[in-house]
């Protein structure tokens, strides 16, 4: 099917990223079918944020979002958003962690209503016996197939892989420039808008970076900053096409309930 094409900014639809005081430094959101990148150091939220926006546009726009976790498993990520107030009841949460129940576990997801949908590889990759898999270390397709099937199943909106780097430790990419281009392809031909966790600091994919800074439509920085005797939280946007942006650095915080951009490019008042 054709794609029909924007001739006016107002016809770019975004998703918001639901932090008080950023989407109107991008015009609103991110736009629909972008690939984003969101970067940074470990302890600077990335899984937490971008599970909110899953959460939030779940709960706000009846939409259903798709969380791929590699490594944290599933109990641990409820649990530390409900420690940080969001009400998992509110959504309806599929869990998937066997491959083998896949098609009945999807079924649970509700035509009509905000969906969210967890899929645990952690404790797939406990109960995989596939030696191709399991020694010749294909996660990629494994991921790819997961992805592909709940579109099939219910047509997600949203996605979140957590993480690329941990995608790096479990499959060999012998091209990884090439490889990673087929898989951002892939994601764009499922019509969906992606969020794709990138560890900073990992010896392994230092040099992979760059191919996923160049291959991607944003990508949003989190980083810990000292400052003064306190580390701070920072966000900054340093790319995002199809948008006006503002490129300061902004105090990344969360609380009450909600995540809030401050000071953009200024100091924190501490």
């Amino acid at each position: 099917m054709a794609q029909s094409i924007v001739t006016s900014p107002d016809n770019i639809k975004r998703i918001k990223t639901y932090i008080k005081g950023f989407d109107e430094h991008i015009q609103g959101g991110i736009p629909e079918g972008h690939i984003v990148l969101v970067h940074g150091s470990a302890g600077t939220m990335k899984s937490s944020l971008c599970f909110s926006i899953l959460y939030n546009e779940a709960l706000l726009n009846k939409k259903t979002g798709l969380y791929i976790s590699l490594e944290q498993s599933f109990q641990s990520i409820v649990k530390n958003m409900v420690n940080m107030g969001f009400d998992m009841k509110k959504v309806n949460l599929v869990y998937i962690e066997d491959l083998a129940n896949f098609s009945s576990t999807i079924k649970k997801v509700k035509e009509g209503e905000g969906n969210l949908v967890v899929v645990d590889i952690g404790s797939i990759r406990k109960l995989v016996k596939d030696v191709k898999v399991s020694e010749n270390r294909s996660w990629l397709n494994v991921v790819k197939n997961i992805a592909l099937k709940t579109k099939k199943a219910c047509n997600f909106d949203l996605m979140t892989f957590d993480s690329l780097s941990a995608l790096y430790t479990l499959s060999t990419f012998e091209n990884p420039r090439m490889e990673l281009f087929y898989f951002f392809e892939y994601l764009r031909d499922l019509n969906i808008t992606s969020y794709l966790i990138s560890e900073e600091n990992m010896s392994s994919t230092e040099n992979i970076y760059d191919s996923e800074a160049f291959l991607s439509d944003g990508i949003i920085i989190l980083r810990l900053t000292p400052f003064r005797r306190n580390i701070v939280r920072e966000i900054k946007v340093d790319k995002m096409r199809a948008t006006k942006c503002n490129n300061d650095v902004f105090s990344f915080e969360y609380r009450n309930g909600a995540f809030h951009a401050l000071y953009g490019g200024q100091n924190p008042l501490l």
